[in-house]
């Protein structure tokens, strides 16, 4: 049977290919152990690492079981050191816990395909701050519309063409209007972003005020403070409003900040920090909100018995 030498020449060669392939593939994926010390957070991270209960658990996990998911990270352009693309929580409880290695598996990627790696593995956590979402929403978005996708946050007109900040808020099950709306809170002042993530603002108004300029922040932001009211979803639109129209000053947000809104004409707020005082440590707010009903009933009584007399 002849030998077809072309043939087992491409053979060859594709064979070779195939080899240098599965070896990258092999090297790029294979998990090492790197110095912790040699993991440096990745360029502008918009997830906070927080010293809370979850760290707390998370050390005492890795102290006893150690670091049993691997983090990714990618060498760094000056070769020092990796710059870590998945596991920057892990990386911080492992310090806490006194180790001097982690297990990492080392890539080459790109800037934008590093961006989206990293904010997807960190979009799965359950509890995630709308300043963190924010800024991973806008990274993001960058790194999609660099990589050819169509980006347009501004037109509201649909398209057939999937924008890159439709395909966005379909990977999280969120709107392309909403996804615009979080982007939106990066505009806001550190102090007003604080306010949002500890829920002294709601997002509503927050993504109205984010339409402020800075210097329009920060005096509504010490107007808010000078009336120890927060901004109800009205009040932030009239105060966007009469920012566009050139209308705004800091004694206007004093103005509208300070007016009664309706729903506080019809209920009365007792701080949880107040009543904690009067009460066991061991009640639980249906307790507590019982026993004042009764303290109530029998100063309702007591006043009626003293108006009969």
């Amino acid at each position: 049977m002849p030998i077809d030498n072309g043939n087992l020449a491409l053979k060859g060669l594709d064979d070779l290919f195939s080899t240098e392939e599965n070896r990258q593939e092999e090297q790029r994926e294979q998990v090492q152990q790197i110095p912790i010390d040699a993991l440096h957070p990745f360029t502008n991270h918009p997830f906070k690492v927080l010293d809370d209960e979850a760290m707390t658990r998370t050390v005492e996990s890795i102290a006893q079981y150690g670091v049993l998911a691997p983090l990714i990270a990618r060498p760094r352009p000056d070769g020092d050191g990796y710059e870590i693309i998945s596991g920057h929580r892990r990386q911080y409880a492992a310090k806490l816990a006194g180790l001097d290695t982690l297990p990492v598996i080392v890539r080459q990627m790109s800037d934008d395909a590093a961006v989206i790696l990293m904010v997807d593995s960190n979009l799965q956590r359950e509890h995630i701050l709308p300043s963190e979402r924010a800024f991973a929403y806008k990274m993001k978005l960058e790194a999609l519309k660099n990589q050819g996708a169509r980006s347009d946050l501004t037109s509201t007109q649909l398209v057939s063409k999937l924008r890159s900040n439709e395909q966005l808020g379909a990977e999280n099950n969120q709107s392309r209007e909403t996804v615009r709306r979080f982007i939106r809170l990066t505009n806001l002042v550190p102090e007003l972003l604080d306010m949002v993530d500890e829920k002294k603002i709601a997002f509503n108004p927050a993504v109205d005020l984010s339409y402020l300029d800075e210097s329009q922040q920060r005096d509504f932001l010490e107007a808010m403070n000078d009336t120890q009211n927060a901004p109800s979803l009205s009040q932030a639109q009239r105060l966007k409003r009469l920012a566009q129209e050139g209308h705004f000053s800091y004694d206007v947000a004093f103005a509208v900040m300070g007016e009664e809104k309706k729903d506080e004409l019809d209920k009365v707020v007792i701080k949880n920090d107040t009543l904690r005082k009067y009460f066991p440590r061991s009640y639980t707010p249906k307790q507590m909100e019982d026993t004042i009903i009764k303290l109530l009933e029998q100063w309702q009584r007591k006043q009626q018995r003293q108006n009969e007399r």
